[in-house]
Order: C-alpha cells, then structure tokens, then sequence
C-alpha cells in the first residue's frame, strides 16, 4: 500500500517499543481467540517414495481451531473430487492413496490455507516430486589399452535420478577400488589415473550408482583395461586391433604436470551462503603429482576447509560471502608445476537477520511494528500480504502504514487482528513467514501455579518465577511477608520478564512471596513459596589406603546433609560402577572391602547426592604383597597440645606436638586460623612450616579473633584437624592500606566516576571502615574536593565539564583512625561527541584501484574525549561507462589511532568516488568532513560476459560473444587465440586474431576435420587486456577432405540488443560427438534442483521439444539425436510454480553423418556358418531317435541282453531321447562356489528359455541388504548342465567358469 516514509525519530520509538510487545504461549490460557499458526509443514522441495503413499502434511493451531484448504499449481485442489485424496481429521494434511493411482500424477506445487474467524495462514509452496532411480542405458562398452604411465579417465556417466544417485566403483566381488594420489574419483564420478602402471590391468571396472530414497543400486557394464610396455603393445596388437581402442603407441616418458580438470588456466565457480563448496583439481603427470591449495584474495578458512580425495578436492562448509575470491590449486612433481586459478562467487538466498516476523498481542490503543529484516545476495525483495491476500489488495486501515520491510501499527481497534505474510525472495529463494497481530482486551493473569513451592541451597542463586498474561501487558511487582514494601535492589533483581532472582540466597530468604500483576483493567496476585536448604557435605572423607593382599579395607564417608532432603549414597569405583562382588560390603557411611585381591586396587569415590545438589570424594587403594611382619602406611595422627605463647599486638608464637607417623614421615605442617568475629566457622590457611618443625612465628592483624588448628601431612594424606588452640583478640587500628586500582571515568558526558577495589574484613583492622574520596581538576592552584562515603566501591560526581583531566584520591578510614596518605591516580570525566570534522582532507590516487588519503588532525579540544581514530566514509556515485548503473551504497574503513594519512584500497577502475572523514571517541563519531571526489583511471577489463560456439560444421564454426560485464575502460578491442587439442589433451600451436571492439561474433573457415578447438578470448583497454573467457567445440568430422589456411569469413549482422531478462544459471553449454551420442556439457549455479535438457530439430515443422532429465554431473549423453540432421539444444531449470523457468541460450548442434560402424552380426559368416552347424546336429540327434524308435517290439534275446548289460553302459530312453540314470543324480548338484536360491530348491516349472538366459544382462539392482534385485547379466554359459535330463556329459572346465562369472 502506498504511503509516505515515516520519520526517522518517529520509527525509532516504534522500534523501541517492539520491545515490550506481548507475544505468550496462548494455548495455554482457555478461551482467549487466536489467530491460526502454522506448526508443521512438508519441506518446500518434498522428495517422495513412489512405493509408499504420499503424506503432504500442514498442521496449524489457533482459537477456534482452523480449517484447512489447499492450491495445487496455484489453482483451488477439490479434495472431494479425488477419491484417491483423503485430509486427516482436525488436520490440513493430505494422504494420497498411490495403491489406486500412479505417484507422477501428484507431482504438483502444493500450498496449504489454514484459516479461522481472526485471520488466515499459509505455508509454503510444496513441490512434490517422486525420487526417481532410472536403469542404466544399454552402451557397448570396448576394452582399453594402454601404454603404461599414460593418463586415463574411465566415465561413468550414471543414469539421471532424483536426487541425483550417489557414485562409487567396485570390482566384480563388491570390493571398493583402491584409490590413491595417482587414482582417485572425481566429482561427477569418473575415475582418474594420473599415470596407469601395470598392476591397474584388470577386467573389472565397474561404476555404480546408488539412489538413496529407493536404495537400489545400479551397475555400469563393467570396463575392460590393459595397460601394456611397448614390447607387450607389438605382441598383443593383432589381438585387440578390432575390438579396443588403442590410447598410445608407446610407453611415456616422464613429464610435469598437466590438468586433466578443470581444463584450462582459469575457471569459475558460484555457490550460495550457507551451502558446501567443493573445488578439484586432477592433474597427469610421471612421476604422480602432488595437489596443493591456496586462497589468492586471503586466509583459507581453517576450521571450515577440509581436503578430500588425496588433497584433489577442497571443501569449504557453511559457505558465507568472505569466502568468495580467487583459489589457485597448484599440481607439482620433480619436473616441474601447474597452477589452475579457480574465481568463487558466493550468492546467497535469502535469510533473516534478526529471526522471522514475531507474533503480536496488543491491547486497542497500544502501537507496534512488525519487522521482516533479511538479507540475501543479489539483494532480496520484501512484499507482504494480510491473510493470504497482497496487502495492497487488502481493505485498507488507517492504523497500519508499510515501510519497505516494516508495517507500523499505530492505536490499533479491537477487531483488526490478521496473519500477515512476509514473502522475502531473490534469484536464489525465498522465506515465507506468517506472524499474527492479535488485539485483544484482557485483564492480568499470572501462568505459573499458585504457591508454588522453590526449593534452592543456600549460598547458591534462586529464581522464583513470574509468568504473567494480559492486554495491556502487565507490570510485576513482588513482595515477601508482610508486603510493607515492594523487593527492588540490592539483594533482588527483577527481571522485565517478571522473574525474581536473588544471587545469593540466604536462609533469612526463606519464606511467602507475592508477585501482583496490574494493568488498566484489574490486578491478579499470586503466592509463592521459597525455601532455602543446608548444603550437602562429606565431613570425613575416604582415606589413601596401602592394604595387603587377603586383608580388609574400610572407606569411611560421613555426610551432612538438609535434613528435609532425602540422601542417596553411591560409590564407585575407577568413576564406574562397583563390582557385583560378595566382598565389597555397603553401609549407610562406608565402603568395606573384604579378602583384597589385586584386582581391587583403583580409586573409589562415594557421592551423596539429594534432589538439589550432591558432594562427593575419593580415595585411592593400593594393594601390596603380604609381609612379615605387616607394614601399614596410614596418614598421621593429628598434633596435639597447641599452645601459644609471646604474644604481642602484632605476633604470637604457637608449639605442638606431632601425632603418630603410621610408618610415613611427615613432610609438613599445615596451621589454619578461624574469624570468630567476621566468619565464624570458616578456617582459612595461614601459613606452611617443615615436617621436621614443632613452632612457628605467627603474625596477626588488628581487630581480629583467631584461633588456631594444626594439620600434618605425609605421604598418605593429610591428618585430621588438631583440637582448636585458645582464642586470641587483637586490638583494632587504623587501616594499614589504601584500596588499590582506582581510575576515574565518565557514564555521561556531564559525570565523574570515581571507583576503587575495597578491602577485605580483614585488611579493615577495625569497626565503621569508610572511605574519603578526593579529587580536583588537574590545573594549578586548584583544591581538592572530599566526601565520605560508607562501605562502597564508586563514587559519582555529577555537573562535571565534559572530558576534562582529574586527579584522584581514595583513603581507607576506620573508627580508629586513617589510613596512610593515599597515591594520586589519574582520570577523565565523561565524553561527548566531536564537534569538529577534520580538514584539508585530500586523496592521490597512487593505481587504478589504491588511494592515498590525507587529512589535518582534528584540535584535541574539539575532539571531546579519548581519540579512538578516524573513519573514512566512501561510495561509489556512478560509473564512468554508460552502460554501468549508478550506486550509492556507502562503506566504511576505520583506522585506529591518531593518524591523519592512510590507503584506500579495493577502488574500482574508471569510476568516480565520493568519501568524507570523520572523527570519533569512546562516545561515537563527529561530524563528516566535506565530500570529495576521487575519479579512478582506467583498468584492464573483466573477462568477456560469455562466448558461445555456434553452427559447427566439417571446417567451420561462429564464435558469438558479449563486452565484458566489468568493463573498466573504454573497450578498444578483443584479441582470440585457439589451438586444436588431440586425444591427449596435448595442446597445439596458437592462431592469434585482433579484433575490432565493435565485433561480437565471427566465424572461422578451414579449419582442421574431426578437431577439438580450444578458444581463449580477451577484451582490451588501454591499460592492457583482462583475463580471458574459454569454450571448446569440435568440427564435423569429414575423413576425404584437407586442410587449407584458415580464412576469416565477414561477421554476420548484430541481433538486436536482448530485452533484459532475469539472473541466468546456465554458462559455458557446449556439445561434443563420439560414437554414444552427442555430449552436452554446461555449467549451472542455481537453486533449482529439477534440471533437464530439450531439443528439437532444427526445421520448420512444429514438433514438440524432446526432454532428457540430467543428474548433478552437469553433462548428458543424447543418444536419440540422427546423423546429418541439425537440432536445437537447450537447458531448463524448474523451480516453484510462481517462479519463472530459467533457460539457457539455445544451443545449435549439427550432428555429423558418420557411417555406422556396428556391424550386423546376421550378414557374418562365422555367424551363418555356425547355425548351420547346429541345425545340422540337431537332425542328426532327430534321425538317431527315429531309428531308436522303430527297432521293433521286445522279444527274448532283447530281454536277455536288457537284463545283462554293463551297468556301465545304458541306452537312451525310448520316451524323452535322454541317456537314463545320470542326470538326476549329477546333473542337478550345483557346481562348487556357485550360489542357489535361498529356499535350497530350484524352481523346475518355469521355461528354461528365459529372455534372462539369453539376452545382454538386465540392470542389476540392490536391496536396501546389498543384495541383487533381480537378474545378473551375462549369457547363461551352462544351459545343458542346468536343464535337467538333457545331456550326460560331465560338465567342461568352460562352462564351469562361465557359470561362476554369472554369479560374481
């Protein structure tokens, strides 16, 4: 809706009160209206399995409970027109029965409504999409062979699922393939030699691709590789002529590094915040090469960088905008290195920077604000709406102005409460968020229950909670008892919540509390309780204990503990549990261990825990070899008769008696002294004297009632406290010393704060200890200013001028007198802010991107307070080429300290800058010095925007481009270099062609049949060319032509300039032919995940574009495209129905007319003539039956020789022509190491002529077990064995190996 911007001070207190508006659990109280909540909702891309039913949930909470409705692609989704569609009960989310209906027939963008009487609430837009796990297409995999130390790439090229599958490579046994430096998978899943070595020969290659939703796995035919020395390749060359492709004729020699990928000296990369960034970097070379990283622009991020894949893979989590930059990866052996510059461009969708939209409860009258700050890159587009519908479509309210990201509410009515509905997006996403603004009338109510009981031990911090409701909100009060006054200050801290805290709670703590909440329409009071307990302490603790073996140990553990709290006593041993052992005995205050064995040496610990707090000790037994006689080492006896004497006002000197050593010698004596008249039950350490000495000098302070215990130590433990010596009072006395660490500082720019560390009880020496606190202006002449204050540790002098210079001084005071003359400190009354910008400020521009700024310090007097430094305000106001647009976004470099010339760096060229200076203090920032204007010269332009290779033919081809985006400068010209690339990768010689500026395409004829072209294109000013843009392409490939020069054809017209047009993902699209198809490579950065290529033939008909859905390797093979025809190829991006389709520049490819050289396997002879052979047979066998058959009827010399025949010869049955008596018993044992099913039987009623049997091999696939679902692959090598009573021969070595390869 439109309107005017709101003052800034106006917004301010908006802002301010945003904190005091009311947002509270409302399904908690009963009764009270709510607008609905979204609580739970299916993901904006939502992946289902098509085997089960699809859940689409939304569930929402609200007074009175909402209703639910639904969008399917933005249209009303009639549920109760589809049978197969069913919503829960008291629920928006829907069930799709996919047992009656297909799951691709739900694959829609769905939004759920969930509305009441207050307001409406939506969710986000749900794409549904069935994951997807497509077989492998059918390809003719050829073995490889190779000269050793040659590199080589074996492609996987995995079918295009959803979500893209996950690649690894295997052996024919499911063993994982080694890698190494020298062997390692990238990232689309091809596997990478740097050098091939003998050992890598090996018949069983094979990619998989597993899909983690259905959790099938896919295999790849597996790949054939032999790697050869030249003496092998001239043996073996006849062999493999007609059916391998022969990578190299002769074996390498030892060379540096070379990029395998990416290609070419610089590549690009864009990622968005918050995701992963993965970068490799695979390199040839003999010997191996090493990979190593770096950032170009700064600092890797160490604790979010790892390395992967033997260091070829950089990968940086949680992607933020300081990330982006330049990456060099740098590949080196002893011959030599490489380096590949990778540039990072990090995007972000958008994302909150202070949390979504809140919820609002205001009373009529009250004003709020409703903020949906976020940020994004590029930067994000804020629109709202109110109950579903655009907010400028909505009736209008004068009490509610929009101001870009805010709406203000101001003296709302009572029936204006709605949801509203923040929808922040960019290129990238969007965020969806619904708040509600609730306008209610409601008296206080406090939420926690009524005397409530808060149990808390003492010396420790209690909360006693106030939990309150009501419209407007209430305020808190508390009080104790009697309630004759409110509980504000010292020892309570009321927090805005309502809660009461007292740091440190005494037993006087215990008792009744009050807390009231009021408002303008009533009050409510509500009673709690707090109760204050003793804490829990061991008062004996277990002992170090030396034991032989056989004997006992006891481990005492007396505790004191609240008596209302129930105690539990546990004990450990070595911090695990005891034993379950008969001789470890447990008793309310002991641990007895009886028959000591070895095993129960270790530390035991006894922990007393109740409901509030525990305590706990621990001591350690050490079991030794029986001895004659025992020896037992204990800790010692406790010293007795303590006796003081020469007592004088400052010293006394105390004697005792050692107690019993137990077989240890004392090291030393501990003595301890109690406060009776400050800390009563508190002993604190005095000093240490040596084992080997029985007195000790101690010296006393005034005003202090010692007495004094003894405790030794030897090599067990410290003994038990000796019984108390007498009480000796000390008389009092001024105080020895002045508090320390005073410093004067200003909260206001009118104020002095004069504070001090206090003394101690103890450094008081006597009763009424006060402080006199001086200061003065540091300036001749002038007098001291003194007070008195009590027991404190600051003072404030008000009415001070702003930041002038004091001197200080705090003296100790007691009612005996002053302490010493105090030191002088130094310190500064408040500041305020500087009233003075800096002058003569100047720049000089020292390079295209660096200037130097100087400036005249600013008079100190001016500055107010403590200089802090400087801070340099500039923005770039506009560019000096038309074609850039203007920007005022203001940034800010600060420099501490007090200088007044510094560097301006990260200018960008041929612009003109504005910048002011200013000065600030420890209180914020002086006024701007005025503008002045930097103007940068020219500098070497950005890489072209694109270059796209179009109408490849046999000998030509027309590169198009477009002016680099960053310009720099006045574009004087383009300089092209291509060079053709062999099998190898080697590069060729370089073709270099000047070019106008005004030309953006041209086309090249002659070139080179059947060659790759690399093309490297720079733009140019007049400080020098910038980086260069590469693409690739390969013409025709035309074997009865040669070549000629190569002659450069006049540039087709210019098209008309593209109207603009949003973001495009797509980059660098490019197409490449072999014998599989034709290969379309690209590159995509954007959100989408549902990514697909179309293509149609290039002709005038109107036929339909062709889809082909692509995984995450960005490259597809289509196989579909016929020779000698020209299509057009495109990439599509789909994301959410109220976003547009991203499409790529269309892409002209001419498929090459090459012969087909398959041969047909029909038109062969060895083909031919082996089935006559076998038809032959096959009479022969018929002819021989038909003979058998007619021999005539049984008569006695036949029955004769029937029943005396050799048992190692029997005839063929006369009813199936099979040879009797072997097969049911030979032929039906499975061969060794072959695997049956899993019931142990084989299935005989099933045709033996399976499709199985004979064809290539389906697709094998896996279940969520490993194992294979469905068929292997492979001809069935051993039909005769496995078909029953067809053949009595024993089965041949071939066929047994052939039979194992179809399980392996």
């Amino acid at each position: 809706m439109g309107s005017r911007r709101m003052d800034a001070p106006l917004l301010g207190l908006f802002l301010a009160h945003l904190a005091t508006a009311l947002e509270v659990p409302l399904d908690l109280l009963e009764g009270l209206p709510q607008p609905p909540t979204i609580t739970h909702q299916s993901p904006k891309d939502y992946i289902i399995d098509p085997r089960e039913n699809i859940i689409i949930h939304c569930e929402a909470k609200g007074k009175p409970h909402p209703s639910f409705s639904w969008t399917r692609n933005g249209t009303h989704f009639d549920i109760d027109e589809d049978p197969n569609v069913s919503m829960k009960p008291n629920s928006g989310t829907l069930v799709v029965d996919i047992s009656r209906a297909k799951a691709e027939h739900y694959e829609f963008v769905y939004q759920c409504t969930a509305r009441n009487k207050h307001g409406t609430a939506v969710s986000n837009n749900i794409v549904v999409q069935q994951s997807r796990s497509p077989l492998w297409s059918k390809e003719k995999v050829d073995p490889i062979v190779i000269s050793e130390g040659r590199s080589l790439v074996l492609r996987c090229r995995p079918p295009a699922g959803l979500p893209p599958p996950i690649i690894f490579w295997m052996d024919n046994y499911f063993q994982r393939l080694p890698q190494s430096a020298r062997v390692s998978q990238s990232l689309n899943g091809d596997l990478y030699f740097s050098n091939v070595l003998r050992e890598d020969s090996r018949n069983d290659y094979i990619c998989y691709a597993r899909f983690p939703y259905t959790q099938t796995i896919q295999q790849k035919q597996p790949i054939i590789v032999k790697v050869l020395d030249l003496d092998a390749i001239n043996d073996t060359m006849a062999a493999f002529y007609n059916d391998t492709d022969l990578f190299s004729e002769e074996p390498a020699d030892e060379r540096k590094p070379n990029f395998l990928l990416p290609s070419g000296p610089s590549s690009s990369k864009t990622v968005l915040r918050g995701q992963v960034l993965e970068m490799e970097c695979i390199a040839e070379g003999l010997p191996t090469p090493k990979i190593s990283w770096d950032k170009v622009s700064g600092d890797l991020p160490t604790k979010r960088t790892s390395f992967l894949h033997y260091e070829k893979t950089l990968r940086i989590v949680d992607v933020s905008e300081s990330d982006a930059g330049e990456y060099r990866c740098s590949a080196s052996n002893r011959l030599g290195s490489v380096h590949q510059t990778i540039r990072v461009t990090v995007k972000a969708a958008p994302y909150w920077i202070s949390g979504a939209p809140r919820n609002l409860v205001l009373a009529p009258g009250e004003s709020s604000v409703l903020t949906c700050r976020a940020s994004g890159t590029p930067k994000p587009s804020v629109s709202w709406a109110m109950n579903g519908i655009p907010i400028e479509n909505s009736p209008k309210d004068l009490s509610r102005k929009v101001e870009d990201d805010t709406i203000i509410f101001t003296d709302v009515q009572a029936g204006s409460s709605a949801v509203y509905q923040c929808n922040v997006s960019n290129d990238y996403g969007y965020l969806l968020s619904n708040a509600f603004v609730n306008v209610l009338s409601e008296p206080p109510r406090v939420l926690t229950p009524n005397h409530k009981v808060y149990q808390v031990i003492k010396n420790r911090q209690a909360s006693i909670d106030c939990a309150s409701f009501g419209s407007p909100i209430p305020k808190i009060t508390w009080f104790k008892d009697s309630r004759s006054s409110t509980l504000d200050g010292d020892p309570y801290v009321l927090h805005d919540n309502g809660t009461l805290e007292i740091r440190t709670a005494q037993a006087h703590n215990s008792g009744k509390y009050t807390c009231v909440a009021r408002n303008s329409l009533g009050n409510y009071e509500n009673h709690i309780y707090l109760e204050v307990k003793e804490p829990t302490r061991i008062l004996r603790q277990p002992e170090y204990k030396v034991v032989q073996l056989g004997r006992s140990a006891v481990f005492e553990c007396k505790v004191k503990h609240d008596p209302s709290l129930i105690p539990t006593m546990t004990w450990l041993k070595d911090d695990g549990e005891l034993p379950d052992d008969e001789r470890l005995i447990v008793d309310s205050d002991s641990l007895t261990i009886n028959d000591v064995s070895e095993s129960d040496a270790g530390v035991y610990t006894c922990i007393m825990n109740t409901t509030l707090d525990h305590d706990s000790a621990s001591a350690e037994l050490t079991v030794v070899e029986a001895t004659t006689p025992a020896v037992v080492y204990e800790r010692p006896d406790p010293p007795t008769d303590l006796e003081l004497t020469d007592q004088k006002k400052r010293s006394v000197q105390l004697t005792w008696i050692p107690g019993d050593e137990h077989n240890s010698p004392i090291h030393k004596f501990l003595i301890q002294y109690e406060d009776s008249l400050h800390h009563r039950g508190h002993w604190h350490n005095l000093t240490e004297v040596p084992g080997t000495r029985t007195t000790a000098h101690l010296k006393l302070s005034p005003y202090v009632h010692y007495t004094f215990r003894v405790l030794a130590l030897n090599a067990v433990n410290f003994s038990r406290p000796s019984f108390p010596s007498r009480m000796v009072k000390t008389e009092p006395a001024a105080p020895d010393g002045n508090p320390t660490g005073v410093q004067g500082f200003g909260t206001e720019h009118d104020n002095l704060v004069i504070s001090w560390k206090p003394l101690s009880g103890l450094q008081a020496n006597g009763p009424g200890l006060h402080y006199k606190v001086m200061w003065r202006q540091k300036v001749v002449d002038s007098d001291w200013t003194t007070v008195t204050v009590a027991n404190n540790s600051k003072f404030v002098v008000s009415g001070t001028p702003t930041f002038v210079p004091y001197e200080l001084k705090v003296q100790a005071a007691n009612d005996h007198g002053a302490g010493p003359e105090p030191a002088v400190a130094h310190g500064y009354s408040g500041e305020d802010l500087p009233v003075a910008a800096p002058d003569n400020v100047q720049a000089v521009m020292l390079n295209g991107s660096l200037a130097e700024l100087h400036w005249d310090p600013v008079p100190a007097k001016s500055i107010r307070g403590h200089l802090k430094g400087y801070k340099v305000y500039y923005w770039k106001e506009h560019s000096l080429h038309k074609h850039h647009p203007h920007l005022v976004k203001s940034q800010i470099l600060t420099f501490s300290g007090n200088h007044t010339r510094r560097m301006l760096p990260g200018l960008h060229p041929f612009s003109v800058y504005l910048f002011n200076v200013r000065v600030y203090n420890g209180k914020g920032e002086g006024p701007p010095s005025p503008d002045q204007q930097i103007v940068t010269p020219e500098g070497m332009p950005g890489a072209p925007s694109s270059l796209l290779v179009t109408n490849p033919n046999m000998d030509s081809l027309t590169l198009e481009w477009s002016p680099p985006h960053e310009r720099n400068g006045h574009i004087t010209g383009y300089t092209l270099r291509y060079q053709p690339v062999n099998n190898s990768n080697e590069l060729g010689a370089v073709e270099e062609l000047a070019l106008p500026a005004n030309e953006t395409s041209l086309t090249l004829l002659n070139l080179k049949y059947g060659t790759r072209y690399k093309f490297y294109l720079n733009a140019i000013t007049v400080r020098g060319a910038g980086p260069a843009i590469s693409q690739e392409a390969v013409t025709v490939v035309d074997e009865g032509n040669t070549q000629t020069p190569h002659p450069i054809a006049p540039s087709p017209p210019r098209p008309p300039p593209p109207k603009a047009r949003p973001v495009n993902p797509f980059g660098n699209v490019s197409s490449s032919f072999g014998e599989d198809g034709t290969l379309i490579s690209w590159d995509y950065w954007g959100p989408e995940q549902n990514v697909y290529v179309e293509y149609i033939e290039n002709s005038e008909g109107e036929e339909e574009w062709q889809k082909e859905p692509v995984n995450g390797t960005q490259n597809v093979m289509l196989r579909g495209l016929k020779g000698g025809l020209s299509y057009r190829v495109r990439l599509v991006a789909q994301g959410h129905h109220d976003q547009p389709l991203h499409r790529s520049d269309e892409l002209l490819v001419s498929v090459p007319a090459v012969a087909s050289r398959q041969v047909d396997i029909a038109t062969q002879g060895w083909f031919i003539g082996l089935m006559c052979a076998i038809a032959l047979l096959i009479l022969i066998l018929l002819i021989i039956c038909f003979i058998q058959r007619n021999k005539g009827g049984k008569y006695p010399v036949k029955e004769k020789e029937d029943a005396h025949t050799d048992p190692e010869f029997q005839p063929m049955k006369d009813d199936d022509c099979t040879f009797g008596e072997y097969s049911d018993n030979e032929d039906h044992k499975p061969l060794k190491g072959s695997r049956t099913p899993s019931n142990g039987t084989v299935k005989r009623d099933d045709s033996d002529d399976s499709l199985v049997d004979y064809g290539d091999g389906g697709d094998g696939q896996f279940n969520e077990d490993g194992s294979f679902i469905g068929q292997y692959s492979g001809k069935s090598a051993s039909r005769d064995t496995a078909g029953g009573h067809e053949s009595s021969e024993a089965p041949s070595p071939i066929n047994t190996m052939n039979s194992l390869n179809s399980f392996v």
